[in-house]
């Protein structure tokens, strides 16, 4: 029999995922697991509940929560054995926007056994993660505005996750009224690359802001390869035409937005940047220091979301 645990943070989404799980646990023994159910406490906690799993030679981690829970497990089950089942059930769940995977809400809770009953025999399938200064992350590493907006709104309590896109979109335009950009200097492979830029963001998927952009729509989660999307510019005007073209796609041809694709890439700045992983605050540090793990990552791989995988 195979040999799963079901980890989840109570504290993801608008209502707590906990008085549901025991019917993913069912969902999965009826489909031929053993599996047992750990909750959070802390994104630190998660990382441990995750390593511990893979020490234990389950063959699977099914992860209840947010974007960030699910990059916390990601952390734990790096260069293992045991491969990552996604069950969205946090506020943005931009992860399940790239699987084609419906997240749970009081509204809709039978998602969470549906989705626990596609992915009890779905393929598993060899991932890249990125790392970011020692973070590993699925989706995202970000340099400039989106990390300063996480930083002032992470951690939320729940009322005001009812709120999150309007406060998301109100704390963006706060911090984009007062930024300038910075500086930044990138070495990525063989590219050399200096400017002042709004944003900086390395990705491993093709979505970005809250799952409103396709930002890198041509990215597969097992090409070995990460996208650095440069956005130049130094005020709020910028900052709202940078986010315009993004939801509009627009700045695939903009002459103020770049790509670089990339093995692995150094960025530097004369002062300290703040870092953001997967929606989570990191840093500050003066130098990032990022790279693509190619296949570093077994995944249970939903139908919609096969799609994403480069055929070989």
């Amino acid at each position: 029999m195979r040999s799963a645990v079901i980890i989840y943070n109570p504290a993801a989404g608008r209502f707590s995922v906990k008085p549901f799980i025991q019917s993913v646990v069912k969902t999965l023994e009826s489909n031929g697991w053993k599996a047992d159910a750990e909750e959070t406490k802390s994104g630190e906690h998660t990382v441990q509940l995750a390593r511990q799993a893979s020490v234990e030679k389950k063959e699977a981690v099914f992860a209840v929560g947010g974007d960030g829970t699910i990059g916390n497990v990601v952390n734990g089950l790096i260069d293992s054995d045991t491969a990552l089942g996604v069950l969205p059930a946090g506020t943005a769940n931009v992860w399940s926007i790239e699987l084609g995977l419906r997240a749970f809400t009081w509204a809709n809770p039978w998602t969470l056994k549906r989705n626990a009953s596609l992915l009890a025999n779905a393929p598993c399938h060899a991932i890249d993660v990125g790392v970011c200064n020692d973070v590993s992350f699925m989706m995202w590493a970000g340099i400039g505005l989106d990390a300063l907006t996480i930083h002032a709104i992470e951690p939320r309590i729940r009322f005001e996750k009812f709120f999150a896109f309007p406060e998301f979109t109100a704390q963006t335009l706060m911090q984009a009224a007062q930024w300038r950009g910075v500086n930044l200097r990138l070495w990525a492979d063989d590219v050399e690359v200096q400017g002042q830029y709004i944003v900086a963001v390395a990705t491993n998927i093709r979505h970005y802001l809250g799952g409103l952009s396709k930002l890198s729509p041509d990215a597969y989660l097992n090409d070995g390869l990460l996208d650095m999307w440069l956005f130049s510019g130094s005020h709020l005007g910028d900052a709202l035409r940078h986010a315009y073209d993004m939801m509009t796609g627009k700045h695939i041809t903009s002459d103020a937005a770049r790509k670089i694709t990339f093995k692995s890439l150094r960025v530097e700045a004369d002062s300290p940047f703040l870092i953001q992983t997967d929606g989570e605050p990191r840093g500050p540090a003066q130098t990032a220091l990022i790279k693509v793990k190619s296949g570093a990552l077994k995944m249970l791989m939903p139908p919609r979301g096969m799609g994403l995988l480069k055929p070989s």
